[in-house]
């Protein structure tokens, strides 16, 4: 077996908030987990190709906010909020569908991510895009590391695609690699994301790892408390 560990769970409680933030009643788990997992798949695949890096949930017995941190708020906002409105009514729907309970105030708000060459979803999404543009996949991954890697706040980055690369019969895995990746290091800033391409001939797998320096204790309190705000 591989002793292979999610970056974002090796570091919870360190560096690390939780993306669903509740706590449940007896009996409440099940309807409560349910309904993130559902409504964060949903939401990623409706808003694919507007670079969504996050969606956090929170919620209590009166309000449910839902977080979408994204590099192109624009797009999803929309003319005077108007992008924003028909989603939450498009999340409703499909709330009453799934029949998942939920409390009467639903807010959604949009985030803007600065730094997009810094965010590894994001980058899996660019790389995703050229791989569905039909670019070739090894000048695809390394001008985007090299792009990751012009950021001041990244000090390493590593873009791994498997499948069947270039239309070929049998799949394989490609990858690059640029700077460090401390993956075992627990105060190492160390962002990682899963991304697919859909090809005529197949799905290719993407994964980025994004190093972004470690975080001493100070650093991680204050990161953990904006991020809880």
């Amino acid at each position: 077996m591989p002793h292979h560990v999610h970056p974002y769970a090796h570091r919870l409680g360190i560096l690390r908030d939780w993306k669903s933030r509740w706590f449940a009643l007896p009996g409440q788990y099940q309807s409560f987990l349910k309904g993130d997992v559902l409504l964060r798949q949903f939401l990623l695949k409706q808003l694919r190709g507007m670079h969504v890096s996050d969606i956090v949930t929170e919620r209590n017995d009166k309000t449910w906010k839902i977080i979408i941190k994204t590099a192109r708020p624009g797009l999803i906002i929309g003319r005077q909020g108007e992008g924003t409105q028909k989603l939450k009514a498009l999340v409703l729907s499909r709330l009453a569908r799934w029949k998942i309970p939920h409390p009467k105030d639903i807010r959604i708000e949009i985030e803007e991510v600065r730094s997009p060459e810094s965010s590894a979803a994001i980058v899996g999404l660019m790389v995703a895009e050229g791989l569905e543009k039909r670019m070739p996949f090894k000048r695809v991954i390394k001008q985007m590391a090299d792009k990751v890697m012009a950021n001041r706040d990244v000090k390493g980055v590593r873009i791994a695609v498997s499948g069947r690369l270039g239309g070929a019969d049998m799949s394989r895995k490609e990858q690059v690699r640029q700077g460090n990746i401390p993956l075992q290091t627990l105060r190492a800033d160390v962002d990682f994301a899963r991304e697919k391409a859909y090809l005529p001939y197949g799905v290719i797998g993407i994964k980025v790892w994004v190093y972004k320096g470690e975080v001493f204790a100070e650093k991680a309190k204050t990161s953990r408390e904006a991020s809880a705000k």
